[in-house]
Parts: structure tokens; sequence; C-alpha cells
């Protein structure tokens, strides 16, 4: 399995953090999971925190449709998520589920007949979770407790066939998105600070307060702020030529 387009670029702007070994540890995980599990057609990893989710498949499963039949259905893995409860779901049963015929039906179609969530949880709360995908009806029987030892999942907390739709790849795209924002605000408080204006921590309140008095994302005004300190350090470099 590979990463997704998303993810590849996700974990490029992870790496330009200096967190260089990341792929690498994604990679032996997925290689172990994939050999422990040989129905094994997709991975996905998230973490709530960083609202970050990496995804990993089979270079021929399409998920694109799957993404679209989850956000239709609102199906199973949303609902465990806003219920904080476990559902399970078999494939001779899912269609039985009317308001989730959609995505049911979509997976079916691409050949995903299982899935696994495991919970990460630390201190009795649910910090992200990994989502396992299988080509068979009970491809992850007995393998629960092997993967929660492997990612570091709270296996108690397995919910059965929960995402067969496969919604996290849609996450995939935002979290790019997130990391990318969340540099521009580090770079924003970065140049606060080398103004003297405040030390870190404060200048991350102020530029939240002033983002949100100002009616605009904290990312936006991170990025006049950052674009300004570079136009005003060009003019002042020309103006000493």
């Amino acid at each position: 399995m590979e990463p997704t387009p998303e993810t590849e670029e996700a974990l490029k702007e992870l790496e330009s953090y200096g967190d260089v070994e990341l792929r690498e540890d994604l990679r032996l995980l997925v290689d172990e999971a994939r050999r422990a599990v040989p129905e094994l057609v997709g991975v996905s990893l998230g973490l709530l925190v960083e609202d970050l989710v990496l995804t990993y498949v089979a270079s021929d499963l399409d998920t694109a449709l799957l993404d679209a039949m989850q956000y239709l259905d609102s199906g199973p893995c949303v609902r465990a998520a806003d219920t904080a409860s476990v559902v399970v779901t078999a494939p001779e049963t899912l269609f039985d589920e009317e308001e989730w015929q959609l995505f049911a039906q979509a997976s079916a179609a691409r050949g995903i007949r299982s899935s696994l969530s495991l919970p990460f949880v630390r201190n009795g709360v649910v910090t992200g979770g990994a989502n396992f995908y299988g080509s068979g009806a009970g491809s992850f029987e007995g393998h629960v407790e092997e993967l929660a030892g492997l990612f570091g999942a709270w296996s108690p907390g397995a919910t059965h066939n929960a995402d067969l739709e496969f919604r996290t790849r849609l996450q995939a795209s935002r979290s790019v998105a997130n990391l990318r924002a969340a540099r521009l605000v580090d770079h924003a408080i970065g140049v606060l600070v080398g103004q003297g204006v405040a030390d870190p921590n404060e200048a991350e309140a102020r530029l939240v307060q002033a983002a949100a008095q100002a009616g605009v994302p904290v990312h936006v005004l991170a990025r006049a702020l950052v674009d300004t300190y570079a136009n005003r350090g060009d003019g002042e470099s020309r103006t000493s030529d």
C-alpha cells in the first residue's frame, strides 16, 4: 500500500518541520499490518488535536465515490464518533440499515467488505484513531489485539465495520491545508516575537483575538502579517542599497 497524494503532501509538510522519521515508521507499521491481515486494502490514522489524517491505500482502490456516499448518508462511523459508542455492522446486515443504503452499496461496489476502527485513548479521552479496511467479510476476525498492539490503539473500544465508505480519505485532503495554516501561524508568531511585541504565548493569544475581532480566519491574518513583514524587509534592503 502507498500513501494517498494528499497524505504524501502532508508527510512532506511534516518533514519540513523536522519530523523525518514518521514516513518510515508508518511504512513499517502498514507493512506489518498487511502481513498480519493479507486482505487489508487500506489504513487511515487520525489525530484529533492536530486535525490530521494520514491514509494508505492499495493502488487499485478507488475511494472518491465512497467519500461522497459517507457525507450523504452520515454512515456508522459518524454515529460512533458522535455518540462515543460502539457501532457494529456486518456485510449481510448492512443493507438492512435504511439510512446507510448509499454507502453500503458504494462500499460493496468498491470491494470493501469489512472495516475495523480502533480509537486512541489517553486519560479516558479519545484523541484519535486508526481505521483498517478489508476486502473480505471477516478480514479482521482474530486480529484486533494484534493491530491494536501495532498501532498503540485501545482495543476494548474497537468498532467493527464502522467506516466502510473510507470517509477519512476526504479528511486527509484537509490535512495539508491544516498543516500549512499552522505553519503560517507559527511564522506570524515568530514575526511578533522578533519585533519585540510579545513572548510566544502572548503573541499567539493576540493573533487569535485580533482575528476573531476582525472576523477573519487566524491563518488569513497570519498570512497578511507575514507578507507585510516580508515586503517591509525588501523595502529596507533596497533603501540600504
